[in-house]
């Protein structure tokens, strides 16, 4: 079986151990659960790494564009099928574009943009102290996949660029390590962010 009926991923490697665990590279024609696993401890490892991309599309975020702030969350909620096709078309632009396949750019892509020290708040006696805390792997993920996803909402917000061009740039900038990748440079800033507060 492969994803979409296109993909295979029998020889994908995932190269940070870290991750390995928390990255599900199994294949479904279709990539969808329905929540399956969603009210369980842990349930998102069971997911496939592509699913979760998708079930991150509809929720992009805030966006800051100039001077207008413009909330994207929710204007896609539900719209399963929807970002189903935008992934299918973003990795499919990715296959044509580096003749590579596309889940292996994805897995590089996440592997990049995985953030490994975050920063938190901790009060002792009124006093609030940032400090630095080791991110856990299936955090590490999540955060990639929606640092991605974010990168290319801003990348299409008020632009003539689609929504899957812009993500099939992110993650191909992504998973050459490229600085200007906004999932790269946000996870750059978080762990510069938590090295100074070590």
């Amino acid at each position: 079986m492969k994803m979409f009926g296109k993909w295979d991923t029998v020889d994908i490697e995932v190269r940070d151990e870290g991750l390995a665990e928390y990255i599900n590279l199994s294949v479904r024609d279709i990539p969808h659960t329905a929540g399956k696993w969603s009210k369980r401890r842990f349930g998102r490892r069971k997911y496939s790494i592509v699913e979760r991309l998708i079930n991150k599309i509809p929720i992009t975020g805030h966006i800051k564009a100039g001077k207008k702030h413009v909330f994207t969350s929710g204007r896609n909620s539900g719209k399963k099928m929807k970002a189903m096709s935008i992934v299918e078309e973003a990795l499919t632009m990715i296959e044509t574009q580096s003749k590579q396949n596309p889940i292996q750019i994805l897995i590089r892509a996440v592997e990049y943009s995985a953030p490994r020290a975050e920063v938190t708040t901790v009060e002792y006696g009124g006093i609030r102290t940032p400090v630095a805390v080791d991110t856990a792997p299936i955090r590490r993920v999540d955060k990639a996949l929606g640092f991605i996803v974010k990168g290319a909402a801003q990348k299409s917000n008020r632009n003539k660029k689609s929504i899957a061009r812009a993500l099939a740039d992110e993650i191909v900038a992504a998973a050459n390590n490229d600085l200007k990748a906004f999932s790269v440079d946000r996870k750059n800033s978080l762990e510069k962010q938590s090295e100074a507060s070590r």
